[in-house]
């Protein structure tokens, strides 16, 4: 059996060296730590209690605002919304869309003096959770158009001018889009290939995106390009606002997926597309650290909607398991099905209790949150899709059937495997789960690098690496001697989480395991030193084990929240103790493989199965693929296809 031959790269597309790539991707990040941040505390072994307890709260007044929306977006979603219809039609109705604009939903984050509603982050997730419900196509439309498209780039980078000339459109009118994506990039933005070539006071366009959600309806977009380097330009990756209908964009291509079949996902060509240099946002070269900030914020709508449906697989689980009887009894207080619908609850209160946090530290802005939020997407996209599976599970072969085929035999038509199909991509979207686990790798082990990088560079000089030596030997000899001992060993340390049930148990764990895990990062960058960057295993465990002592830390830290409210404090308790139980036996379960799992003999296996030494394996089935390259060309050019662009007017 020969191997398929390797698409040829694109003549246009830059060539880029491992290191290079490296390059790029950290002159995006943001390089400096100015507010505190719980999470980057964690990871050092530094459980500070004090940076997210008390709970943060928003103002009377933003709570007032938000919770009037969240009624009429209720009212809006029952009484118009049709989720079956979208499923069935794979389309949101263009009334719905017109609806949604009107009540003003397409400007929840866009500041009240540009025509939005100046919603919270709290409140505009409580929004996405609650619309996402009836309908995860129309949570997904929202959401790329404030979180990542023209608004918040805008919010963050935008000019005067800019904003008081794109967001009143944004709030009421048009649809935004993110274009970053290409045929054959993805998490590797230093292959870029899409160009904007100054000309006069324009650049002009030309590129291939591929998978730009909401692309298909937008008006409006922002399109990540390569400026290439001349005199008066520094050049590099940088954002630009286009008028979607400008002359040379073509969307040549309405995706389709096993998911949110209402999604708006499409292929855009820009060919010869004139975009005038007053919408460029920010500098020239500053694209990636543009996109990289947004989603530092932007990244929470996901979660949201993962809440949302953890919140809907606990009603359908509760409902469907008092119901159906099985051997005399109601399948709920089966064991087997019963831990599945402990899991199902316990870990939408913590989902909740993470954004929520998260959201709130947002809008407070004392903290710096990029580590939270990208926990928060990492573990609500993971957790979600458990939650959504064990659904499915619970309702047996109704699970696995179609609402449309349990409605026309005249069951009540719940969507279970629509929703697990729905969950899927977020595993994916917005940085997958494999490259949320390296960029949060990346954040948590920044203290590390700052004082001992070029000890581990190859390029450094003797006297850097001398220089650096005698920097980490200070922060060492500091650091060290804190990760032996902590209030975590201390029996009356938490005491204000003990209310009948006692939670203060567990965050003496935390305390204790935060510690823990630092030294097992100290450990391991001792002993693979430069090779670190590629234990991808090693670092997703690090990072899992940090995502689960976060969400317990929010659980705690809610449920004594709800408890000094009077709102449901025993029964937070309660849904907080058994989380933190279940998180445990995951995290003590992560330490065993930190050091006892096969990765170096799962690479062995790959170098095998990429060579053809297991061809032989793959005998005896047909491939019902059809023909094709596995990428498409994204050669620059003028479009040879109709344009399936459709504005909703």
């Amino acid at each position: 059996m020969s191997a398929a031959p390797e698409t040829p790269p694109s003549p246009s597309r830059p060539t880029v060296t491992e290191r290079e790539a490296r390059q790029v991707a950290e002159a995006a990040r943001e390089q400096h730590w100015r507010k505190p941040s719980f999470a980057k505390e964690l990871f050092l072994g530094r459980f500070r209690l004090d940076l997210i307890h008390p709970h943060p709260l928003p103002a009377d007044e933003d709570a007032q605002r938000g919770e009037e929306f969240l009624a009429k977006l209720r009212d809006f979603c029952e009484t118009e919304i049709d989720g079956a219809l979208i499923e069935r039609e794979a389309r949101i109705p263009d009334e719905v869309i017109t609806g949604l604009k009107e009540l003003g939903a397409f400007g929840m984050k866009i500041d009240t003096k540009y025509g939005g509603l100046g919603l919270t982050q709290v409140y505009y997730n409580k929004a996405l959770a609650l619309v996402g419900s009836a309908s995860p196509a129309i949570g997904a439309l929202l959401s790329a158009h404030q979180s990542i498209g023209v608004p918040q780039p805008l919010k963050l980078f935008g000019t005067q001018e800019q904003k008081e000339t794109f967001l009143p459109r944004c709030a009421r009118t048009d649809i935004s889009a993110f274009l970053l994506t290409e045929p054959d990039v993805g998490s590797d933005p230093a292959r870029l290939a899409t160009t904007a070539v100054p000309d006069g006071d324009d650049y002009v366009l030309d590129g291939v995106k591929l998978w730009t959600t909401n692309g298909v309806v937008a008006d409006l977009l922002v399109v990540m390009a390569r400026v290439p380097k001349s005199e008066g330009h520094r050049g590099g990756i940088t954002a630009f606002v286009v008028e979607a209908g400008s002359e040379g964009v073509t969307v040549e291509n309405r995706n389709a997926f096993m998911g949110l079949r209402g999604l708006e996902n499409g292929v855009t060509r820009f060919h010869r597309v004139r975009v005038p240099a007053s919408h460029r946002i920010g500098e020239e070269g500053q694209g990636l650290k543009i996109a990289l900030t947004t989603l530092n914020t932007g990244r929470l709508s996901l979660p949201a909607m993962c809440v949302g449906a953890g919140k809907w697989c606990l009603k359908i689980a509760r409902e469907w398991s008092a119901a159906r009887e099985q051997w005399g009894k109601p399948v709920a207080l089966h064991e087997a099905v019963g831990s599945k619908i402990a899991f199902i609850a316990a870990t939408t209160f913590a989902l909740e209790a993470v954004l929520d946090l998260s959201s709130q530290m947002a809008d407070e802005d004392r903290n710096d949150i990029r580590i939270e939020a990208a926990l928060a997407k990492l573990y609500g996209s993971e957790m979600a899709w458990l939650m959504a599976d064990e659904l499915v599970q619970i309702r047996g072969g109704r699970g696995f059937e179609t609402a449309e085929s349990l409605r026309a035999r005249g069951e009540r038509a719940v969507p279970a495997e629509q929703m697990l199909r729905d969950l899927r991509i977020n595993r994916i979207f917005e940085g997958s789960t494999e490259i949320m686990h390296l960029l949060i790798a990346r954040e948590a082990v920044d203290a590390h690098l700052s004082v001992a990088g070029d000890l581990i560079d190859p390029e450094k000089s003797l006297s850097d690496k001398a220089r650096a030596g005698a920097n980490a030997g200070v922060f060492y000899a500091k650091w060290l001697p804190k990760l032996v001992a902590g209030a975590g060993q201390l029996p009356g340390s938490y005491g204000g989480f003990k209310h009948g049930i006692d939670l203060s148990g567990h965050l003496r764990y935390v305390e204790r395991t935060s510690r823990r895990l630092a030294r097992s990062t100290f450990y391991a960058m001792s002993r693979w030193q430069g090779r670190m960057e590629t234990k991808q295993g090693f670092l997703g465990r690090i990072v899992d084990i940090g995502a689960e002592l976060f969400a317990m830390s929010a659980a705690c830290v809610r449920a004594e929240l709800l408890r000094s409210r009077g709102e449901n404090g025993r029964e937070a308790y309660q849904l907080a103790d058994a989380f933190c139980r279940q998180a445990r036996i995951r995290v003590e379960e992560l330490f065993d493989r930190l050091w006892n799992n096969t990765d170096d003999l799962d690479r062995k296996v790959v170098k095998g199965v990429l060579s053809g030494t297991y061809a032989w394996l793959e005998e005896g089935v047909v491939d019902p693929s059809g023909d094709g390259p596995w990428i498409a060309d994204a050669a620059p050019g003028p479009s040879t296809r109709d344009n399936v662009h459709r504005p909703i007017r």
